[in-house]
């Protein structure tokens, strides 16, 4: 049966596997999962294998599902000794790393609606590493801003730079064989990485830099695939779909279901205002309902919860996320975004695996009250948000990069990329973000891209909110970089946003 498949990504490689997989008989799901794998070549600052993953699929007979693939905490996590050592955890090193979830997540995505073998489907991925991929602009920048971090680990260090120590400068060719192996042995048997030598060699390597994780503590990894949180909005027959926690898409909801349905001034005011709220109740309410209750009405502002001292925002985690969108003519949709969390994540590239390492860790809270605090097997709170908003004549498929500010930037969007005829300039349109210390900020302010919509009512409405107002002087990647992909009844369309090295185009197979 032929396929045409409206497909967005951050990276043309990624178009490009997608691409192949389906001219080989691959369906939506494929798609996604080989553009998936093929940024983790591409994008080592971004996204890894070693890191974590969360997505929704939507099903042809209307069934949406969130896949929920998040590392837990090492069973043996000496909290005492990290509570004494501060009063926060350490923003990367070998004891912010959780077990990784991507590739647990990419084989629970398969069974979800997968036609090809996984080999396959990786197979470009495998042939990218292999033959190398030129250094994309924002890698090589990404290089010389974390340039202490790689040259600190020989792992990083070997990869991203060449023999004398000089970065790896855009265009070069990056050549990651050990990454290679790696992907070819989970697409015989994605199992290895978390029951075979793939976990050996990992945990070993991660015991041998002082992580606590162990073989035990991979093999007791399972994708969570549940309901999604839904949102329906009032007289338009639109349902959106976001994953529960301890993703914070309960954060999204909020918005959506706060904003005002005039867009005019005050609306842009109220969004901010919901936006800061939305923001705390997140920093303070949001962990693993698998190791304690979460106060779900709270996230979501529908009830007021008892106040708690708001904590400091975590470290800045600039190029941390991708995020993939499709939407296919028989009415598949995948929004996937996966993440190594902070640029080049924890700082440490294992050398026989290839795999750069997250620090999803840091976020855990040090404070013995907190929903999200560091406990053995618990699951940090996470920043990943994608959506899909699903109606009796269309279907939209949202992912961005952007930490903590994922929910204002698609809310920002999500509205218009129900009707809007030109998406791409829907996501070319400058946006604010609110933030501290995870938007390069030493204190809680409102960032504003040029030409702003409503940027005089939303400075207004900063200062009642005790936001310093920060003007940057050009598109930014704090705004965000979104993925778009619909089916309307114009047919299929997909967008890519300009402030990544991205693409959209409808693909189609057989």
């Amino acid at each position: 049966m032929s396929i045409e498949i409206a497909f967005a990504a951050p990276h043309p490689s990624a178009l490009d596997a997608a691409a192949d997989v389906v001219a080989a008989g691959g369906g939506v799901v494929d798609a996604v999962l080989a553009a998936a794998a093929a940024l983790t070549v591409a994008y080592p600052h971004q996204c890894s294998a070693g890191g974590d993953l969360i997505a929704l699929v939507r099903t042809p007979d209307d069934e949406v599902r969130a896949v929920l693939s998040v590392g837990a905490a090492a069973a043996s996590v000496d909290v005492a000794a990290l509570r004494a050592a501060g009063d926060r955890m350490p923003p990367g090193g070998p004891l912010t790393v959780t077990v990784p979830g991507v590739v647990a997540g990419w084989a629970a995505l398969a069974d979800l609606g997968g036609r090809l073998p996984l080999a396959r489907v990786l197979a470009p991925a495998v042939e990218l590493a292999v033959g190398g991929v030129p250094v994309s602009p924002g890698l090589a920048a990404a290089i010389l801003r974390r340039l202490d971090v790689v040259r600190a680990d020989p792992g990083l260090a070997a990869l991203l730079l060449d023999g004398d120590g000089t970065p790896l400068p855009a265009g070069a060719v990056l050549r990651q064989p050990a990454l290679a192996r790696t992907l070819g042995t989970i697409g015989a048997d994605w199992r290895d990485y978390y029951q075979g030598e793939l976990a050996e060699a990992l945990a070993a390597g991660l015991a041998a830099l002082g992580s606590p994780l162990t073989t035990a503590d991979l093999a007791g990894h399972a994708a969570e695939i549940t309901d999604p949180l839904r949102y329906a909005a009032v007289g338009s027959g639109v349902t959106w779909s976001v994953a529960p926690p301890p993703s914070q898409g309960a954060t999204l909801l909020a918005m959506l279901a706060n904003a005002n349905a005039n867009a005019n001034a005050s609306a842009d005011a109220a969004a901010l205002a919901t936006a800061r709220t939305a923001e705390q109740r997140r920093d303070t309410l949001l962990g693993d309902p698998r190791t304690g209750p979460i106060d779900l009405d709270g996230l979501l502002l529908r009830t007021d919860p008892p106040a708690r001292p708001v904590p400091p925002s975590g470290p800045k985690p600039a190029g941390d996320t991708v995020a993939v969108t499709a939407v296919g003519s028989d009415g598949t949709a995948v929004t996937l975004i996966q993440s190594v969390f902070q640029t080049f994540g924890a700082g440490i590239c294992e050398p026989g695996t290839g795999l750069v390492l997250h620090n999803r860790g840091s976020v855990f809270s040090l404070d013995p009250a907190h929903p999200g605090r560091l406990r053995p097997g618990a699951r940090p709170p996470h920043t990943l948000c994608p959506a899909i908003a699903t109606g009796p004549d269309r279907i939209v498929a949202l992912g961005c990069q952007g930490g903590r500010a994922q929910p204002w930037i698609l809310a920002q969007v999500a509205a218009e990329a129900l009707t809007t005829a030109d998406p791409a300039g829907l996501l070319a349109r400058s946006r604010w973000v609110i933030g501290a210390r995870d938007v390069g900020q030493d204190q809680p302010s409102l960032l504003l891209e040029p030409d702003t919509p409503a940027a005089d009512a939303l400075r207004a409405a900063a200062t009642d909110l005790n936001l310093r107002v920060v003007q940057l002087p050009q598109r930014h990647d704090d705004a965000g970089h979104v993925q778009l992909a619909r089916l309307t009844p114009a047919g299929l369309d997909a967008a890519s946003d300009p402030r990544a090295d991205g693409a959209a185009r409808v693909l189609r197979g057989h």
